[in-house]
This record gives C-alpha cells, sequence and structure tokens, in this order.
C-alpha cells in the first residue's frame, strides 16, 4: 500500500542565538514527527536567521507544532510557504563514473536539466545543480545509468513570491 504523504515547509525567522537550532528541531523530535529537510542560514540581518523546515504532519498537528514554535522564546515569525505562493529551491551535488566515451553525454544530459559541471576526472564527475525537488530528482533518475558514487543535498530554502 502507497500512502501519499503530504509536506509542509515552514519558515521560521529566530533570534541568531545558539541553541535554537536545537530547541526548534527537539520541538519535532518529542513529538514523533520526522524533519524531512532542515535548513538554517543568516538573512539580511546578522542577529537573525532563518530556518526552513519541511515536515510531514497534518491539520491539527500541523497547528499545533506551529503554536509550539511560536511559544520558543528565540522566534521572532513563522510562515507556512506554500509552493504556490513561495519559490522553493534545492542544491544537488552529485559524484557519477564517467569514462572518456561517456563525458561528452554526461554533459549532454546536465544541460538538459540545467545543471553544471562542478568537476570532470579520469573516472568520475561532480555535478551541480540548484532547482526544485522534482527537477533535482529527475536529474538523479537521469543520472542512475552512469553510476552514482556519492550524492548529497541542502535542505529546501524557500521565500515569499514578489507581489
Amino acid at each position: 500500500m502507497n500512502v501519499q504523504r503530504t509536506f509542509h515547509t515552514i519558515s521560521v525567522l529566530v533570534e541568531n542565538r545558539s541553541g535554537v537550532l536545537a530547541r526548534v528541531s527537539a520541538l519535532f523530535s518529542r513529538r514523533g514527527y520526522n524533519i524531512e529537510s532542515l535548513s538554517v542560514g543568516p538573512t539580511q540581518d546578522p542577529q537573525f536567521s532563518r530556518i526552513t523546515i519541511v515536515v510531514s504532519v497534518e491539520g491539527h498537528a500541523l497547528d499545533q507544532v506551529i503554536q509550539q514554535l511560536d511559544k520558543l522564546v528565540n522566534v521572532i515569525a513563522i510562515e507556512e510557504m506554500h509552493e504556490s505562493s513561495s519559490v522553493q529551491i534545492e542544491l544537488l551535488l552529485v559524484r557519477v563514473s564517467v569514462t572518456a566515451a561517456n563525458q561528452e553525454k554526461l554533459r549532454t544530459l546536465v544541460a538538459e536539466h540545467g545543471g553544471k559541471m562542478a568537476e570532470m576526472g579520469s573516472t568520475s564527475a561532480i555535478v551541480s545543480l540548484t532547482d526544485t525537488s522534482t527537477k533535482i530528482e529527475a536529474l538523479v533518475n537521469a543520472l542512475n545509468p552512469f553510476g552514482i558514487l556519492e550524492l548529497t543535498q541542502s535542505g529546501l530554502v524557500a521565500m515569499r513570491r514578489t507581489i
């Protein structure tokens, strides 16, 4: 049975202080919710950081999580980021096997997906892509035949669309 999960992206503006990330992530783990993606970085003001959390919780549980986040001392603002009203981007780095014979095929494939060749060696190449989760997944699937040696993805970052 394949259960369809719904993911919610929550943007949390916090004071840039030690321990804030631990308190935010502990709130999810205490309730038994798995964080699918977590990204933290500075904002235009060095006093604040933005935490972008992707989690699979529904209805009342989502409301509860947001209310509990709002009670944390160093939390300034919380916003649920809907796909239709925000730009949501991830970064992918993937190392694939390569031979002299298939280097050009790899370059073409990566370009078709909007990616970049970060590094080309004699036996492996590193490919990068900054895009939506769907497009990253499509590139990973297309790279599978080359042989994926190593893969890493950043957490999702999101920003409300310009009005």
